[in-house]
């Protein structure tokens, strides 16, 4: 028995690195492969009620898809009406954000004693041909990513990937416990989806009406820019209050209203994320904050910033797995922090 267990422990410190490699250098699959995953069930329980009204499988999944373009097609209009907002601004912003700018980089360089950009203007900098090479690319990653995506949802719905036969074939063994879990990783991650959005919505339109009334340029972008960064756990809060406040100081003078606009924006990230979202969330979702970052900084590391996005679902789907073992179930425990409260 003894040796049956240590050639087990062996084996799995050979499998589990391999795995997670093997998630790295294959990610242009399996990313858009767990997007589609959580997409698909967040429209599950819309395709069974469709069905239980006597909708045909394939006129179902067509309304889901009106439903996800509709989607895209609202988030393209914000991006289109905030760069129309950009472009149509005056130039004198761009010449004084130029030149706020250029005196902060020579005031760091100067204490610093390093140079820390080429000469000639920022925006030259942003425009030249090497960087513009890199966004045609990031873009067409983009694209590519997102039509794969689209591909691995009408799989999903479609059934032609099932996840419940899936974990009972693989996992679980066990047919009653596989709809079980299934369901509850279903429910969970539905509101979880639900809860992220509303949230990211309320501090988007929330930021972008403090722009307007402190007067601070490129509303929409900025609204849209804070709902989807918001979406990365922890670390979207602080980016968007960290940018938003450096472009506000290159725009506002550093006065009281600076201070307050700030101030303001804080303030909506602490009570949409900090107080609101773990209310709706309940304590039956409640993840250890240590888990959070781990699992954050683990995910970002393996899947870059689409990792980031879904650690948190991927730790709720990992943690209500471990739950169906015994052996697994402290595991779970500290994932949800009950572990160390005990």
């Amino acid at each position: 028995m003894d040796k049956l267990r240590t050639t087990n422990l062996l084996i799995l410190v050979i499998v589990v690195p391999l795995v997670f490699y093997l998630l790295k250098i294959l990610s242009f699959i399996f990313v858009p492969l767990a997007f589609s995953m959580f997409i698909a069930l967040l429209f599950l329980p819309l395709m069974r009620w469709l069905r239980k009204k006597g909708v045909p499988k394939y006129i179902s999944i067509f309304i889901v898809i009106l439903l996800i373009l509709l989607g895209l097609g609202i988030t393209a209009e914000l991006i289109h009406l905030s760069s129309k907002q950009i472009m149509s601004s005056d130039s004198v912003f761009f010449t004084e954000a130029e030149e706020k700018i250029r005196n902060l980089k020579d005031s760091m360089e100067s204490f610093l004693g390093v140079e820390l950009g080429k000469n000639g203007t920022l925006l030259a900098q942003v425009t030249e041909t090497k960087n513009i090479g890199s966004v045609v690319s990031i873009i067409g990653n983009f694209f590519s990513m997102a039509l794969t995506t689209a591909f691995f949802t009408v799989l999903w719905l479609a059934e032609s990937i099932n996840v419940q036969k899936l974990m009972n074939a693989t996992i679980l063994k066990r047919k009653h416990t596989a709809v079980k879990t299934f369901f509850k990783i279903e429910n969970d991650l539905i509101k979880f989806i639900k809860v992220k959005f509303l949230v990211s919505l309320g501090t988007g339109l929330f930021t972008g009406l403090a722009c307007v009334y402190f007067d601070v340029s490129f509303p929409i972008f900025w609204g849209l820019f804070v709902f989807l960064i918001n979406f990365v756990q922890m670390i979207g809060s602080f980016i968007s209050v960290i940018s938003l406040s450096i472009f506000a100081f290159v725009e506002l003078d550093p006065t009281s209203t600076l201070l307050f606009f700030i101030l303001a924006i804080t303030m909506a990230q602490v009570i949409f994320g900090a107080i609101l979202e773990p209310i709706f969330m309940g304590k039956s979702f409640s993840i250890n904050i240590i888990a959070v970052l781990v699992m954050l900084m683990f995910w970002g590391y393996i899947w870059g910033i689409p990792g980031m996005i879904m650690s948190i679902p991927i730790t709720v789907f990992l943690k209500i797995i471990l739950e169906q073992f015994p052996n697994t179930k402290v595991i779970a425990s500290l994932l949800s922090g009950k572990g160390l409260q005990n």
